[in-house]
């Protein structure tokens, strides 16, 4: 990510609320580049095209919903965060959008905390922009907890070659050790904890 420009992809189909969340955007201390979507299509195209950095989303949409949104920023562009702005706090809804990797959830009544929640989001993913999209899909499958035969086996490399990636993500995450590996990425929303 260049630390000088963040880009930010709203889905929000409320022009009002876009103007308020890109209100709260023009104050953060980086400059910010906003590319809003209301559509699947242009969502899909958006996270290719674009490739943000955050990806924030309106709970409530007319034509497809958080979780579906959030599965595909996850097979699209896994190291955005997922911020989900919402009206109103469903309790249940909460829950469930954190569970299915939502970095955070923050009220439109509230959006003074959208900016500390994308800070903290873009500097717990920092080191994630060092990895290749293969070095990304091992960490994926070993925090999923297959074994290195498996990821081989699924990935069509050798064993020793997954092991060469899973020595380099560690190394460029400064991780050393298997749990805290799959801490973070259930952390950074690689993972579910259901996985």
């Amino acid at each position: 990510m260049n630390r000088n420009n963040l880009k930010v992809l709203l889905l929000e189909d409320s022009e009002s609320d876009a103007e308020q969340i890109q209100r709260e955007l023009d104050q953060m201390t980086v400059s910010v580049s906003t590319e809003r979507v209301a559509t699947l299509d242009a969502f899909t195209k958006a996270l290719h095209e674009f490739e943000p950095h955050v990806v924030i989303s309106d709970h409530t949409l007319a034509q497809f919903n958080t979780t579906s949104a959030l599965k595909l920023v996850q097979e699209r562009r896994p190291i955005a965060p997922f911020i989900v702005v919402t009206r109103a706090l469903d309790p249940q809804a909460l829950v469930s959008s954190v569970r299915a990797g939502a970095e955070d959830v923050v009220l439109k009544s509230n959006l003074s905390r959208l900016r500390p929640a994308i800070e903290a989001a873009v500097s717990v993913r920092e080191q994630l922009e060092t990895l290749s999209p293969r070095q990304l899909q091992v960490l994926r499958l070993v925090a999923k907890g297959l074994t290195t035969p498996a990821i081989a086996e699924q990935l069509h490399l050798s064993s020793k070659t997954v092991e060469t990636h899973r020595g380099e993500v560690m190394k460029r995450l400064r991780i050393h050790d298997l749990a805290r590996l799959v801490r973070y990425a259930v952390r950074v929303g690689l993972v579910s904890p259901e996985d």
